[in-house]
C-alpha cells in the first residue's frame, strides 16, 4: 500500500472512492447537509495540487431498480464545483464509452464525477468484472470512503485488486478515521470510558463485548438500558425492552464483573406516559417505572453520575444517544453527555464520537469542534469496534 501523503499525483488520473451519500431535499434535490463532501476536500485538494486530476466514484441512497433521478449524483455537481473551486464534469454512467472518453480527456486540475455506482446491482454484489470496468478509468486508486469500508462492494473493495500495491492507498479522511479508532483501541490512555446508547441491545451486543476487553467503564443509556434493568429484576413499565436479550444482558454483566469492568446503568430516568413531546413527564428510578409509563431519557442523577465518570477519563468513545434527544423534553441527558465529553477533551483526553445519531447530537449541542474526532462512518466504525475486518481497508493492503 502506498502512503497518500508521500504519493505524487502529477499527471496521474486518480480514481477516488468517496462517500457522498448526502441528504437531499426530495422536492428541489438541494443538499441539506454537505459534511461528507466537505470531509473529502483535503484528499481532493492534495491530488489536484500535485498536478493530478480526480475521477470520483460514490453511491447515493439505495436505488432499487437501476437509474433513478432522485438518486442521481448529478444533483451534487454544482455544489462540488462551488466547494472545490474547480471545473466538475459529469458522466451520465459510471462505466461505458462516455465515462472512458471523459476520463481519457480529463485535464490536470479537473474533476470528473461519475453517476451513482449503485445504479448497477453488480456494485453491491461485489462483481469483479464491474470493478474492472471502473478501474480502467484511472491509473491509481484512492479509497476515502470510510462510511462504506465495511462493505465488500465492487468500488470499495474489489476494485483495489486491479491496482498494484504502490498504486492504491487510503485517502486522508480514511487514514484519520483508522488512526482515531486505533488510538481508542490500541493506544488507550486510561481510564477509558465507552458510552454506548441507542434503542436496542441487539444492535450493540458485539461492540459491548469487544469493548469489555479494553474499557475501564462502560456507560449504557438509551432504550437498551431498560433491557439491562429488567435483567436485574427491575420494573421498567412500558419502556423499550428486548425480552429475548435479557439473558444476553445477564451474560454481559457477569463477564464485565469477571473482567473488572464497571458497567454503569442510569439510576433514574425521565419518564412519560406516551412517546410524545406533549406527554406527561416525570422523573422515576429506572427500575421502578410505573406500568403505563416509559423511560425516554436518563434522569438528572444518572446524568450527574455519568458526567463525573466521563470528566475523569483520558480516552472516551461515544456511540449512541442517551434518550430521544430529537424531542425537546428528552434531550437533556444526551446534552449533558455531549458537554461532558467536550470538557474531558479540553482537559487533555482523547474523544471519538461515532455513529450517525451521536454525530447528530454533537452537532445539535454544538460540541463538534471540541471533540478530538467525529467519525463519518457509523456502520463501519461500529464493525471496527466489534473486532471485524473492514473489506474496504483490507483490500488496500493486499
Amino acid at each position: 500500500m502506498a502512503l497518500f501523503n508521500d504519493f505524487n499525483f502529477k499527471d496521474r488520473k486518480a480514481i477516488l472512492r468517496v462517500d457522498f451519500n448526502v441528504p437531499l431535499n426530495k422536492e428541489t434535490f438541494e443538499i441539506t447537509d454537505d459534511k461528507r463532501m466537505q470531509a473529502a476536500l483535503p484528499t481532493i485538494n492534495k491530488i489536484i495540487s500535485d498536478g493530478g486530476s480526480v475521477i470520483i466514484i460514490s453511491h447515493l441512497g439505495r436505488p432499487k431498480n437501476g437509474p433513478d433521478l432522485s438518486f442521481s449524483l448529478k444533483h451534487l455537481t454544482n455544489h462540488l464545483e462551488k466547494i472545490t473551486k474547480r471545473k466538475v464534469l459529469f458522466a451520465d454512467d459510471c462505466i461505458g464509452e462516455q465515462a472512458k472518453t471523459l476520463s481519457k480527456n480529463l485535464n490536470i486540475g479537473e474533476i470528473l464525477l461519475l453517476e451513482n455506482v449503485r445504479f448497477y446491482k453488480e456494485e453491491t454484489k461485489g462483481d469483479i468484472n464491474f470493478a474492472q470496468q471502473l478501474a480502467v478509468l484511472g491509473d491509481c486508486y484512492v479509497n476515502d470512503a470510510f462510511g462504506t469500508a465495511h462493505r465488500a462492494h465492487a468500488s470499495t473493495a474489489h476494485i483495489a485488486s486491479c491496482f498494484s500495491l504502490e498504486n492504491k492507498m487510503c485517502g486522508l479522511l480514511m487514514t484519520a478515521e483508522i488512526e482515531s479508532a486505533r488510538k481508542v483501541m490500541e493506544e488507550t490512555q486510561r481510564p477509558f470510558t465507552a458510552i454506548v446508547g441507542g434503542a436496542k441491545v441487539s444492535d450493540k451486543v458485539l461492540i459491548v463485548e469487544n469493548l469489555m476487553k479494553v474499557a475501564d467503564h462502560i456507560i449504557i443509556g438509551g432504550g437498551m438500558a431498560y433491557t439491562f434493568k429488567k435483567a436485574l429484576g427491575g420494573k421498567i413499565g412500558a419502556s423499550l425492552c428486548e425480552n429475548d436479550r435479557i439473558e444476553t444482558c445477564k451474560e454481559i454483566l457477569s463477564k464485565a464483573a469477571d473482567l473488572d469492568v464497571e458497567i454503569h446503568l442510569p439510576v433514574d430516568s425521565i419518564v412519560a406516559n406516551a412517546f410524545s413531546a406533549d406527554a406527561k413527564i416525570d422523573v422515576a428510578n429506572s427500575d421502578e417505572i410505573a406500568e403505563d409509563w416509559m423511560g425516554l431519557d436518563i434522569g438528572p442523577t444518572a446524568a450527574q453520575h455519568f458526567t463525573q465518570i466521563i470528566e475523569h477519563s483520558k480516552t472516551i468513545l461515544w456511540n449512541g444517544p442517551m434518550g430521544v434527544f430529537e424531542l425537546k423534553p428528552f434531550q437533556e441527558g444526551t446534552r449533558s453527555i455531549a458537554n461532558a465529553v467536550a470538557r474531558a477533551t479540553k482537559k487533555g483526553g482523547y474523544s471519538l464520537i461515532g455513529g450517525g445519531d451521536s454525530a447528530a447530537a454533537a452537532k445539535k449541542f454544538e460540541v463538534v469542534k471540541r471533540i478530538s474526532h467525529v467519525s463519518t462512518g457509523g456502520g463501519a466504525l461500529l464493525e471496527y469496534f466489534e473486532g471485524k475486518e473492514l473489506p474496504g481497508i483490507a483490500a488496500i493492503n493486499k
